[in-house]
Order: structure tokens, then C-alpha cells, then sequence
């Protein structure tokens, strides 16, 4: 009881009760959850291989993919947006039993996703120069930016209609299917890799450039094994090309989730593609040691996501079939579960901290500058857990406009301008805390902590429990 009653106090958990319901609750949330975290896991570690890959050309290189990232996610946000609103609507039609609105809201989002694919294709493909001049590329890293930029462009239309399904599948509490098609397509990725980048087995030396191309034969491969499962009638959809037939229920939820979701994203992208250039400005060397530690803090991400991904399911069929009781049992209970996943994680951070950091690069200024921000990274985890937890069932239960808010100040507002102020002013008045490798991961640690609390504030007072979808 000791035990239960500190994770209590830790989550903010009040009625949350115990015996047969809570337990089979738990037995559901693990049973969406471990998938997904799966996922997450080994998605994030063969992204991890990927950079290492990357790593053997140069520091530059890394920097030069790193500064990609956020142009990416920028031209994504309609894509994700709508996924966001997909899930939400999918599950809550679940709940309510509603198969054939489950289908059309499926149908319906694939054609949207097609649509968006094809435009940030032609965007990415043609403004790939600007794009990494607008995210901070220097004289060293644009023309290798650039060039990484144009190439992954190629793959944007599989990966809209790969998030789109999986998406879809989330709603249903079925994310074996993600899992899998996450897996391929990284799998994929990697391989192309040792076959593109260094010219092994016959395969000309391409360095970055490889790298690109076999991050769109990873999309390609996912988005084909996404679909062959949309497809399949025994995973739930029976998904059948055929004109379009756009109805007002589906499309007012998926706008009515999406819209104020793609404003989420507006906001986290431009805050952190702010935070990036401020980071760039640094140099080469600490823009590299950003980004190593970027990939781990993205595993704690990825993992908090995969149980965000029951309490996602599960809250959008309480909802669904209206039982707020179980919905809000539900978040706690997903909660409880991102505790373990923190602390498990933070254990592996301060073990292997400077480890981790050489398995990406060489260079001892940059192993450096990374094993000293993997250390403000660890004492991040257990509040970034638990606003990704909170988001998450915020988001599935449609309650997407207090996420952005959020958002705007933690992400757009607050961080940005703690990092310059960590890594410029503060810098030299505190030089024995090293703030050009530290000072980003504190102002990340205080946008976790004050996200975390004013989300756990929401899911307390219960008004997500009112939100309606058609």
C-alpha cells in the first residue's frame, strides 16, 4: 500500500480505487501500451544507429541532419493534425459502437492525407535551400542540408498515408499494427544505410545523401505494409479505394480536433526551430552535442507516447460510450504506468550517460559537451512523462485547445528564451555549469515541469470529460 499511495501523491491521483475494475483496467492499458512503447523503443534506437551512422562521416554531418528535423515536423503539422483528430474520432465512435462511422472516418482522412502529402512534397522538394537557412544552416552544414532536405521530401505522400493508418489503428486500441509498421520501415532505413552511406556490398558511397534515400525507402516500406493492413478485413477496417464520399459528422470532428491541434504544432515547431537556431549559433560542435542528446531525450518521448497511447484508446471509448468515471480512471492509470517507464529510464541515463555519448561520435569536445546535458536530460524525464501522458489523453479526448495553450507558453514563449538566456548571458557569469551544452536541457527541464503541472491541472478539474465529437 505504501507504494500505491506515494505513486498516488506523485500523479495527483484521488478516487481512483482498487479490486477486479481497476486491475482489469491496467491489464487493458498494458495490453495497448507495450506495443506501442515497444515502438517507441526500438524505433528510437534504430533512429539512434541511424545518427551514429551518420556520426562516422563528420560532426558536420550531424549537425547538417539534425537541422532537418524541424523543417520536417513543420511541413508534417497538417498531416499530424489530422491524425490527431482521426484517432480522437475513431475511438470515440468505437466506443459508441459506430463501425460504419469508424470506416468513414478512415476513408475520409486517407484522401486529406494523400492531399497534404502531395503539397509538402512540391514544398519540401523546392524551398529545401531556404528551409535549412530559415533552421539555422551555416556555410559548413547548408549545402548538405539542403541536399538530405531534398531527398527525404520524396517520401512525404508514404509517410502521410503511413501516420494517417496508424492513426486510425491507435483509435482502435491496436497499435501491434504501428509497431510493426514503425519497425519495417525503420528497419529498412537502417540497412540502406550500411549499404548507402559508407558503399558496401557492391552499393555506391552516397554519405549523406544515402542516408536520405534510405530514409524514403523506409517510408516507402511502411506506408505499403500500413495500407496492406488497412486493407485486411480482420484487423478492423476492410479499407477499399474508392471515390470519396465526405460527410459533415466526420469531417466537423476531424477539423474540430485537427484545427486546434495543427495550432499545437504550429507552436512547438516554431519554438523549437527558434530554439535550434539559438543552439546553432554555438557552432558546429554544440549544435552536434544537441542533437546526440536530442536522440535520447526523444526515447523518453517515444516511450511516454506509448503508453499515452492507452490512455488515448481507452479514454476515447469511455468517452464514447459515456462513462467519464472510467475515462478519467483511465488516465491515472496510464499515469502510473509512465512512472515506472521514467524511472527505469533514469537509471540507464546516469549509468551509461558518457557511453551513450561516444557510441554517436569520436570527438572528445563533443562526447564532452553531451554527458554533461544527458545529466539535466535525466532529471527531465519523470515531469516530460507526464505531460506527454496528460497531452495524450487530453488530445483523445478532443480537449486539444488547452494542449496548445500549453504549448505556446512552454514551448513557443518560455523555452526559446530560457536557452538564450542559459546559453549567452548566464554562460559566463556561471561558467563552471557549462550552460552551451547544459542550458538548453535546463530551460527543457522547466517547460517539462511547468507543462506537466498545468496539464495534470486540467485532467483534475474534469471539463475534457464534456468535450464533444460528432
Amino acid at each position: 500500500m505504501k507504494v500505491r499511495q506515494l505513486l498516488d501523491r506523485m500523479v495527483a491521483v484521488t478516487g481512483l480505487g482498487a479490486g477486479p475494475e481497476l486491475n482489469a483496467l491496467y491489464r487493458e492499458a498494458i495490453r495497448i501500451a507495450w506495443p506501442a512503447a515497444l515502438e517507441g523503443l526500438l524505433v528510437s534506437i534504430i533512429s539512434a544507429v541511424d545518427m551514429m551512422m551518420v556520426g562516422a562521416i563528420s560532426p558536420a554531418a550531424i549537425a547538417a541532419v539534425g537541422l532537418t528535423s524541424q523543417p520536417r515536423m513543420i511541413l508534417l503539422i497538417l498531416s499530424q493534425a489530422l491524425n490527431i483528430g482521426t484517432t480522437a474520432l475513431v475511438a470515440r465512435r468505437r466506443g459508441a459502437g459506430n463501425k460504419k462511422g469508424v470506416r468513414a472516418c478512415l476513408d475520409q482522412a486517407m484522401y486529406l492525407s494523400a492531399f497534404t502529402g502531395i503539397l509538402i512534397t512540391l514544398a519540401g522538394y523546392f524551398l529545401a535551400e531556404p528551409l535549412m537557412r530559415f533552421a539555422g544552416a551555416n556555410d559548413e552544414t547548408l549545402q548538405l542540408a539542403a541536399s538530405y532536405f531534398r531527398i527525404i521530401s520524396l517520401g512525404f505522400i508514404p509517410v502521410s498515408l503511413h501516420l494517417c493508418v496508424c492513426a486510425a489503428f491507435r483509435g482502435l486500441g491496436k497499435t501491434r499494427v504501428t509497431m510493426y509498421t514503425h519497425l519495417l520501415a525503420n528497419l529498412v532505413n537502417v540497412a540502406f544505410n550500411f549499404l548507402l552511406i559508407g558503399g558496401r556490398l557492391g552499393f555506391p558511397r552516397l554519405e549523406v545523401n544515402g542516408a536520405a534515400i534510405a530514409t524514403v525507402l523506409g517510408s516507402i516500406a511502411g506506408g505499403i505494409l500500413a495500407i496492406w493492413f488497412a486493407v485486411d478485413h480482420e484487423t478492423g477496417f476492410g479499407y477499399r479505394l474508392r471515390k470519396p464520399r465526405f460527410d459533415r459528422d466526420t469531417m466537423s470532428g476531424l477539423f474540430k480536433v485537427g484545427g486546434s491541434a495543427a495550432m499545437e504544432s504550429g507552436f512547438l515547431r516554431i519554438g523549437f526551430l527558434i530554439t535550434n537556431k539559438i543552439i546553432a549559433s554555438l557552432g558546429t560542435l554544440a549544435l552536434a552535442a544537441y542533437h546526440i542528446v536530442s536522440q535520447v531525450s526523444a526515447l523518453s518521448f517515444t516511450l511516454g507516447d506509448g503508453v499515452a497511447s492507452a490512455g488515448v484508446a481507452m479514454v476515447g471509448m469511455s468517452l464514447g460510450a459515456e462513462d467519464t468515471a472510467k475515462a478519467r480512471r483511465s488516465v491515472y492509470v496510464a499515469r502510473r504506468l509512465s512512472v515506472w517507464l521514467s524511472f527505469a529510464l533514469m537509471v540507464v541515463i546516469a549509468i551509461a550517460r558518457r557511453g551513450l555519448a561516444g557510441l554517436f561520435t569520436g570527438d572528445p569536445a563533443v562526447i564532452a559537451a553531451a554527458s554533461v546535458g544527458f545529466l539535466v536530460v535525466m532529471l527531465s524525464i519523470m515531469p516530460q512523462n507526464g505531460r506527454v501522458v496528460y497531452a495524450g489523453c487530453l488530445r483523445g479526448a478532443g480537449d486539444v485547445r488547452y494542449v496548445a495553450a500549453t504549448s505556446l507558453i512552454g514551448v513557443g514563449i518560455l523555452r526559446p528564451l530560457l536557452t538564450w538566456l542559459f546559453c549567452f548571458p548566464l554562460s559566463d557569469v556561471f561558467p563552471s555549469f557549462q550552460l552551451s551544452a547544459t542550458g538548453p536541457w535546463f530551460a527543457f527541464l522547466v517547460d517539462a515541469v511547468l507543462r506537466n503541472y498545468l496539464l495534470a491541472l486540467r485532467v483534475k478539474g474534469g471539463a475534457w470529460t464534456r468535450v464533444k465529437l460528432r
